[in-house]
């Protein structure tokens, strides 16, 4: 199997693009993010890369980083969702938006992607509501914040207590923005009382 490509960029071919390596030349497919990032030709480009071997086929899907692979494969694994359709939803979303989107229940935000209609965005949140990993506490630019540390220890407490992480995720995220001088038990506080509402 094969992990990660790093060799010179030969440009784009039909939603693929065609990497050397030591002459050997590796037609990758690739998100439509990525196509709007392509380096040029000639630049050397580094691809973590899922390979896919049936009995007709041997396909190779690049992405930028390893976390978006890991939401290529975490897609595949949703009913009704193809490479095809894997690839266009990373397209649209960034892993840190799509894992929001999930935490946050929000379908249609995974249905504007094109070619995802209301049924499949609803599988992919239902179906990877508890596999996916959860979101990043992210700090706005030029924000005064909570350390993401403290952010992750309350959800981490929440857990343990017994509440969905999703619905901890999205009342530690409120109280994130709303006040900026939390410690862990405070935010554990104000989310205990957001989710007693």
């Amino acid at each position: 199997m094969i992990g990660f490509l790093t060799g010179t960029y030969l440009g784009e071919r039909d939603n693929a693009v065609l990497i050397d390596v030591n002459g050997v030349g590796y037609l990758v497919e690739v998100t439509s993010s990525f196509l709007a990032q392509a380096p040029q030709k000639g630049e050397v480009v580094s691809l973590s890369i899922e390979t896919y071997v049936r009995e007709d086929q041997f396909r190779l899907f690049g992405f930028f980083s390893d976390e978006e692979r890991q939401w290529f494969k975490l897609l595949m694994g949703v009913q009704g969702v193809g490479a095809k359709v894997a690839l266009a939803v990373l397209g649209i979303l960034t892993p840190s938006a799509l894992a929001e989107s999930i935490a946050a229940q929000d379908k249609a935000a995974i249905a504007r992607t094109p070619g995802v209609g209301p049924k499949v965005a609803q599988r992919v949140v239902q179906e990877l509501k508890d596999k996916a990993p959860a979101p990043q506490f992210n700090v706005p630019d030029g924000a005064v914040s909570i350390a993401s540390g403290a952010l992750d220890d309350a959800l981490s407490a929440l857990v343990n207590l017994g509440y969905q992480r999703n619905a901890a995720y999205m009342a530690l995220q409120h109280l994130r923005n709303e006040n900026a001088d939390l410690d862990m038990q405070g935010l554990i506080k104000g989310a205990l009382r957001e989710l007693s509402q």
